[in-house]
């Protein structure tokens, strides 16, 4: 039986990490199911060629771009004020920008850098766009998190602790939080018609194995026969923002499009709601808007 693509003609979706790999070929599809997409983007060079590859190949002029470090809050705080600026409605929050590093290092503003892109800068922004997503309910918030969240521990009250940092660790942890999160978010906004899950692509051939840390790339090298390409990877993205079969699920885990049990630790209600609030306990005030005369 032969599906039938979804019409996404006056849906507004935004997609973060949307300059290569997963994300760009997310934003490619939706596009060509007519969707506004905000693709966001960290470097202007690969962001600027993404935005006119993905305007080609889904022969959609409906494509906008963002640029700015999602790592950072304050930039977080600026992408949703110029969204909301330009847009009333919110159909599909898409958060798959992530990264992994080879050194413990914070940001400027105190978070380790890999928690920090992967987990505090997707939680902040689902916060800032809540208004719009509920308005434009039935909506979906998808969260790219990954197998590896399975190895993954949350180190409270300080994630960004330099003595428990390990590159792998780091990373599941961050993975971990994603599917957390997706979870609390689930629970919060049941009612409001507005749906929270999380995925994982696959081991995928992308640039985070080239990007991230030595011990990164290493084991890229190595398994690089073994991905997925990134069109492939990014099925599960489009069929949790678009199929009208995940219409109503929330709250679950999905692999090759199909929920699957995550681990014990991700279940765990309590550790969710200690994850949220030492989150919020992180994030700093918005930066103030300029003064008019």
């Amino acid at each position: 039986m032969t599906q039938t693509t979804p019409d996404l003609t006056g849906r507004v979706c935004l997609v973060t990490g949307a300059s290569s790999g997963i994300g760009k070929e997310a934003a490619v599809e939706l596009a060509r199911m007519g969707a506004t997409v905000f693709a966001v983007s960290r470097d202007p060079a690969r962001g600027h060629a993404a935005y006119d590859e993905i305007r080609k190949r889904s022969g959609s002029d409906r494509v906008q771009l963002w640029l700015g470090d999602l790592m950072l809050q304050r930039e977080n705080h600026r992408l949703a004020a110029d969204f909301r600026k330009v847009h009333k409605r919110l159909d599909v929050l898409l958060l798959n920008a992530g990264s992994n590093f080879g050194q413990w290092r914070l940001t400027d503003e105190g978070v380790e850098r890999t928690f920090a892109l992967n987990h505090v800068g997707p939680f902040l922004l689902t916060q800032l766009l809540l208004d719009p997503l509920k308005a434009s309910a039935p909506s979906r918030i998808v969260l790219v998190s990954s197998e590896a969240h399975r190895q993954g521990k949350i180190h409270l009250p300080d994630p960004s602790a330099r003595h428990v940092f390990g590159v792998y660790g780091a990373y599941a942890q961050s993975k971990l939080a994603n599917l957390l999160t997706a979870k609390e978010l689930a629970r919060q906004l049941q009612g409001t018609g507005v749906t929270a899950n999380a995925l994982h692509p696959g081991v995928v051939a992308t640039n985070i194995w080239s990007a991230g840390s030595f011990s990164a790339r290493v084991i890229g090298w190595l398994a690089r026969p073994f991905m997925v390409d990134a069109a492939t990877g990014a099925e599960t993205l489009v069929h949790l923002a678009a199929s009208p079969e995940v219409a109503n699920v929330s709250g679950a885990y999905f692999v090759r499009k199909l929920p699957v049990v995550p681990s014990k630790r991700s279940s765990d209600p309590a550790l969710a709601r200690q994850l949220w609030d030492a989150t919020h306990a992180m994030l700093k005030p918005p930066p103030e808007l300029p003064r008019g005369r």
